[in-house]
């Protein structure tokens, strides 16, 4: 199994899944972690350039992240762990959390900071999905 988390440094979680700069790629086998790699994710910084709706409730009561640029991002967000299974991170948009879910990846929006701390946690069924953090 992979897990993916996104991260600016290697160790944390990062608290907003659009701003981080990587993916953190742990692998698990048998319930322990055998490797981790670094990927380049995409991200608002790369996107910059291309036109963005005005992401409101009111444009889309799901919130933003639903209009068709979103997704296409989130779609380009997504190849980068198409090979993995789950992805943590510490705040995302709620158009990204099910883009992702669509991409056959399930997220989790945890309140630990640690990456490996957070797979532990996962590896061993604790880890709770705070979707209520979701914007």
């Amino acid at each position: 199994m992979k897990i993916a988390a996104v991260s600016e440094d290697g160790i944390t979680i990062s608290q907003h899944f659009g701003h981080a700069p990587f993916y953190v790629i742990i692998t698990v086998e048998e319930g322990k972690i055998v490797s981790r790699e670094t990927r380049d994710k995409m991200g608002h910084g790369q996107f910059a350039e291309e036109p963005h709706a005005k992401e409101t409730r009111e444009v889309d009561p799901r919130g933003h992240g639903f209009d068709p640029a979103a997704q296409s991002r989130h779609t380009h967000m997504a190849a980068a762990i198409s090979d993995c299974q789950v992805l943590l991170t510490r705040g995302m948009g709620t158009g990204a959390y099910e883009s992702m879910k669509g991409a056959g990846i399930r997220p989790i929006v945890t309140d630990i900071v640690s990456i490996d701390e957070a797979v532990q946690a996962y590896i061993e069924g604790r880890l709770v999905d705070h979707i209520e953090e979701l914007h």
